[in-house]
């Protein structure tokens, strides 16, 4: 799900192709094997990220807030404690319907079945691999369009089918994030105004993800351990499989779940939260055989808002969500990777 800035000012470019008979035989993959060949000679030196053990998430059913009193008390209380114990939690009976979600699929395969040089004259938009790698385990061996949901909303140039469908899922996926972030924040005692004023659809983003098969390493990254900068973020995955997230300090692989969106916790909440929810490290394998797809939506609030938790005494200093990105955006390009909110927190004595 990546979901971090790691790679935000890193998109990778190449010249259009004019001739139809180069275009004829251009691969649909990035170049990762020529771009990265110094690095990959030392593929014996990859991390070893193959045989963790499976985990399935916990599992919430959103048609318990449509029962009785006491069953929509339980989900709420379960859906908090996920975030509080796991980062992570899945949802079922959501809301966004089959067809949907068939049809995103449906035109995001077609969108990164096209030549890599059409899809890298998406300059801005259109990324591939880490740039600022310099060594495997900084590689993300993956591509992926991140959009700004205003950009979809106004002029961004995808195929008018594919902007359709996009424009449709943002906005079910936008009301899915606005309910539980509302119920998440009701059970820490808080009114939820906050994000219906500061997180609006516009202010939102989505990520169209694919990771090709990588016969060279059982142990490549298709993308770096990292947590998002977000308050939550809402992932549709395909059954290949290949999120992995940190428990008690080990790494488990997610099993997929066909019926199931995966919620997980982003840096903003467990700041908003006071540390009570949980922003957790997580990653994605890349599997040697198959390609996978994943859609990411990224629930984040305008630039100008401000982050704090209201709670005495407060674990962060208060930021603002532009401040926020900066500073992940400098430490990545300085050390290669993100630090995060250990850059905000309040200096104890």
């Amino acid at each position: 799900m990546v979901a971090s800035e790691n790679d935000s000012k890193h998109a990778n470019q190449t010249s259009v192709f004019g001739f139809k008979a180069m275009r004829m035989h251009e691969s649909a993959d990035p170049p990762f094997e020529t771009t990265y060949k110094r690095l990959l000679e030392k593929v014996m030196a990859a991390p070893e990220v193959s045989g963790v053990a499976e985990c399935e998430l916990p599992m919430i059913d959103l048609n318990e807030l449509k029962m009785g009193e006491l069953s929509k008390r339980e989900c709420k209380k379960k859906m908090a404690q996920a975030s509080q114990e796991w980062g992570f939690f899945q949802v079922v009976n959501h809301g966004i319907c089959k067809d949907v979600l068939e049809k995103m699929r449906e035109e995001q395969v077609k969108l990164f079945a096209k030549p890599f040089s059409d899809k890298a004259a998406y300059k801005g938009s259109y990324r591939w691999g880490t740039p600022s790698a310099t060594c495997l385990a900084q590689l993300s061996w993956s591509e992926a369009f991140h959009v700004s949901v205003s950009d979809l909303l106004s002029s961004l140039n995808f195929h008018p089918n594919l902007s359709s469908i996009m424009r449709q899922y943002a906005r079910m996926v936008s009301e899915l994030s606005q309910k539980l972030v509302e119920i998440l924040a009701s059970e820490l005692g808080q009114k939820s105004d906050f994000f219906k004023e500061k997180c609006v659809e516009s202010t939102c983003y989505l990520r169209l993800n694919r990771y090709p098969a990588c016969p060279i390493s059982p142990d490549m990254f298709g993308i770096m351990a990292h947590t998002d900068s977000d308050f939550i973020t809402v992932l549709h995955q395909d059954q290949i499989g290949g999120l992995q997230l940190v428990k008690d300090g080990s790494w488990f692989a997610v099993k997929p779940n066909p019926q199931a969106l995966v919620i997980n916790i982003g840096d903003l909440f467990q700041a908003w939260s006071n540390n009570v929810y949980k922003s957790v490290e997580h990653r994605v394998v890349a599997n040697p055989v198959y390609e996978r797809f994943s859609t990411a939506y990224f629930f984040c609030p305008s630039y100008d808002t401000v982050i704090a938790s209201g709670v005495e005494p407060c674990v962060y200093k208060s930021f603002t969500f532009v401040e926020y990105r900066k500073q992940v955006q400098q430490d990545v390009k300085f050390f290669g990777h993100k630090i995060g909110l250990p850059r905000f927190l309040l200096q104890t004595h």
